[in-house]
């Protein structure tokens, strides 16, 4: 004997839904914390290396630097990798 269980969805499909749902989607994938741990750990690594790019002569010269440049340097691969992920996330979560 074959039973086959049927779940009815009752929110509309997220390829189906409003572009504004599908964002908040998205929003709620990048406060996920293993997507915010991912993004820390890539805006460090980028950040790092961005900043001795873009700094390094001032920071070997012992020179300021400045402090909202620096910060743009880890808050830009932050936002990118979270919204990366999250993003992929959402779109993966279409297909189940």
């Amino acid at each position: 004997m074959n039973t086959t269980v049927s779940v009815v969805n009752s929110e509309p499909a997220l390829e189906t839904a409003s572009p504004t749902r599908r964002r908040w989607h998205v929003a709620r994938c990048m406060a996920e914390p293993r997507i915010v741990w991912e993004a820390l750990k890539v805006a460090l690594v980028v950040g790092t290396v961005l900043n001795l790019i873009n700094h390094g002569a001032q920071l070997w010269a012992l020179r300021p630097v400045t402090l909202w440049q620096v910060a743009l340097n880890f808050v830009v691969p932050y936002c990118v990798s979270s919204y990366s992920a999250a993003r992929n996330e959402a779109q993966s979560s279409r297909g189940k």
